[in-house]
């Protein structure tokens, strides 16, 4: 049950290259409806996957050095057959994917118009310019195929932890199975170091763990009996069991691997634009070459040379290609993913990677996710026996999953506990329960009040989180409670400054006066303390009302969740924190660090800048270079490098991100 004190609760879509393995998907994309979703399947370390692009080379540059170099009557015989014999391997390919495309009723592609551009430069013999073509065209999408699983490495490096087997125990002894078969309530057994399959309670008294693929933490953590394990975890000590508390397809890792292979199905507006933008540009394209071969016959009459004109024509539709924005954009939105996934942040999308980047206010709960919400109790003061008190106390807070009940719970260590009966949760107050016949108060002073319960007016003095308790309607004492923050939380606010976050705002449930002394002590702007759930949602509505403000909310715990969901962009500590919070969230901080939320950031820039760069690389190139063709000052070489050329570099420089420290 959730608790309240004084402490809140707390892809690239392009089309690869057919002779890269993978299947095709001839049904609409379920992003705009029009576009033909391919999947990148080929192993960029295989060699066949290269070869044929090594064969149509090979030939090529022969064929080229007899044409120039050796006057060899015999070639000149075979001259046609060898182009075409060179071509075949990274020709048919694509020729078989204009065919399915053409199935599916998709006229104007990639595909169809480099097909028309190199079979046109065969028509005229124009054999090395026709074979280039494709051949480039091809080592561009190996580019591409060799840059997107790099990409798909980096979002999975954090994910390939899952274990493959589970040692559960059936019929009187340890059996191994597939983990999706184990059922929730079972007990498993994982020796030391195994990984953990699935997400459970720990039974036996403690072990040591590396939490490393799922928070990024590589200082093992100690994990004690009764407490929580997560799949992904590694056990570094002894052989444990484990009670499962999840499904397989539950485990907080499931849930992350689906989050990150779905993460590509939501488009930024520009990566949307340009797919939708090719779809209408490429048909455009077609008719003006074929005007480019048409109209001047009008114009030229007798003059009018067929040849010139086609050849020009087929330059056109070369240049005209829109490889480089169809394929780099996509691919500059996949490495950002790739990116931040290597620094432990996990994008739902990259239409968040594009907000991200016009953020320019930031609300943070506290607990949590500003501090470790690691609490430790440091006085208790009570006018009744203080085992007595604890007693009372610990049976109200034992079954409570909070922080500060937890700490209790610890302090009272093996002390008698007296079974708690009619437990009720009080909202934003504390908790009601009967213990041995008594009423048994717990929560905050607000608890106190509701219930006209008389108490000492001088502990709404006390800066720490305190839990007050009444038994029988009459005050018996406090607990003083402590929390600190995160190591890197001071630092984390001074980066969001440092990149353009105007303002940060802390929400806490806790009392204003220790919210302020957090604020102070890290540079917050403004904060608001001794907030009920609702009032959270009241104080997030009144900033959004300023709508030229673009708003995120970062948190870790249940009550977060319509927070999280009302924020232009949610951001969730997914290490440690609810399952409400992760789902609902749009950015998920593996790390537990709110300094990576400034990460996230950089990220996001540094992406949006490098799809600018390619943007404008694209339009610009080919911009000069269609001119030049339609006048017939660039040969099919220049259209090459404006095509395929550019689309190599748009290439090169969206991997960069990948590389890039931040």
């Amino acid at each position: 049950m959730s608790h309240s004190h004084d402490k809140e609760d707390s892809c690239c879509n392009s089309k690869p290259h057919p002779a890269q393995k993978h299947n095709h998907d001839h049904g609409h994309s379920h992003d705009d409806g029009d576009d033909h979703d391919h999947d990148h399947g080929g192993d960029p370390s295989s060699f066949k996957t290269y070869l044929p692009a090594i064969v149509t080379l090979a030939m090529l540059l022969i064929g080229i050095a007899f044409d120039n170099l050796f006057n060899i009557p015999a070639f000149q015989t075979i001259r046609p057959y060898w182009y075409i014999v060179a071509y075949l391997p990274v020709g048919i390919p694509v020729l078989k994917e204009v065919w399915e495309t053409f199935k599916a009723k998709d006229f104007f592609t990639e595909f169809s118009l480099m097909s028309v551009a190199t079979i046109g430069a065969f028509a005229i013999e124009q054999y090395p310019e026709g074979v280039t073509v494709m051949l480039f065209y091809t080592i561009g999408e190996l580019f591409q195929m060799a840059a997107v699983n790099r990409a798909k490495r980096n979002i999975k490096a954090l994910l390939d932890v899952r274990a493959d087997v589970a040692h559960v125990f059936r019929n009187g002894k340890y059996e191994t199975i597939n983990p999706e078969k184990v059922e929730i309530g079972e007990t498993i057994q994982v020796k030391a170091g195994e990984k953990i399959p699935l997400d459970g309670e720990l039974i036996s008294d403690k072990s040591s763990f590396n939490t490393a693929a799922l928070t990024g933490e590589s200082k093992p953590r100690t994990i004690n009996k009764g407490e929580a394990i997560l799949a992904g975890m590694l056990n570094l000590d002894k052989v444990i069991e484990v009670k499962v508390s999840k499904a397989f397809a539950d485990s907080a890792l499931s849930r992350i691997l689906e989050m990150v292979q779905n993460a590509t199905t939501r488009k930024a507006k520009t990566e949307l634009f340009i797919r939708k933008f090719a779809k209408i540009y490429t048909p455009i394209v077609f008719f003006l070459a074929l005007a480019l071969v048409t109209v001047p016959i009008l114009v030229l009459g007798n003059d009018y040379h067929f040849q010139t004109w086609l050849y020009r024509s087929l330059v056109f539709l070369v240049i005209s290609c829109p490889c480089a924005l169809v394929i780099s954009i996509p691919l500059g939105y996949f490495g950002g993913i790739g990116a931040a996934s290597a620094n432990g942040i996990l994008f739902k999308g990259s239409n968040f990677l594009d907000l991200i980047t016009k953020l320019d206010t930031v609300v943070m709960d506290k607990t949590g996710t500003l501090t470790k919400g690691v609490f430790s109790v440091q006085q208790v003061e009570s006018s009744m026996d203080e085992q007595e008190f604890l007693n009372l106390l610990t049976a109200v807070e034992a079954k409570s999953t909070h922080p500060i009940a937890k700490a209790i719970v610890v302090y009272a260590g093996e002390k008698e506990i007296h079974p708690a009966e009619n437990i009720d949760e009080i909202a934003g107050m504390g908790l009601k329960g009967w213990v041995n016949g008594k009423e048994v108060l717990a929560g905050n002073v607000k608890l106190l009040e509701k219930f006209n319960i008389g108490f000492d007016a001088a502990i709404k003095n006390i800066e720490e989180s305190i839990v007050v308790v009444a038994v029988d309607q009459q005050y018996a004492g406090y607990v003083l409670i402590a929390d600190e923050a995160k190591e890197d939380a001071a630092e984390a606010v001074k980066q969001l400054h440092e990149n353009g976050i105007k303002q940060v705002v802390m929400l806490s449930g806790d009392k204003t006066t220790i919210v302020k002394k957090v604020a102070s002590n890290l540079g917050i702007d403004t904060y608001y303390g001794d907030l009920l759930p609702e009032d959270k949602v009241a104080r997030l509505e009144d900033i959004k009302k300023d709508r030229t403000r673009v708003v995120a909310f970062v948190g870790d715990g249940i009550n977060d969740t319509p927070v999280l969901a009302m924020s232009d962009i949610g951001i969730a500590m997914g290490a440690m924190g609810s399952d409400a919070a992760i789902e609902t969230a749009d950015v998920v901080i593996q790390t537990d660090q709110p300094s990576k939320i400034a990460t996230a950031i950089k990220i996001g820039k540094a992406t949006k800048s490098v799809v600018i760069q390619n943007i404008v690389l694209a339009f610009a190139v080919k911009a000069i270079v269609l001119i030049l063709g339609a006048g017939g000052i660039a040969t099919m070489w220049e259209a090459v490098f404006a095509d395929v050329g550019v689309a190599l570099l748009a290439i090169l420089n969206a991997v960069r991100i990948q590389k890039m420290k931040f």
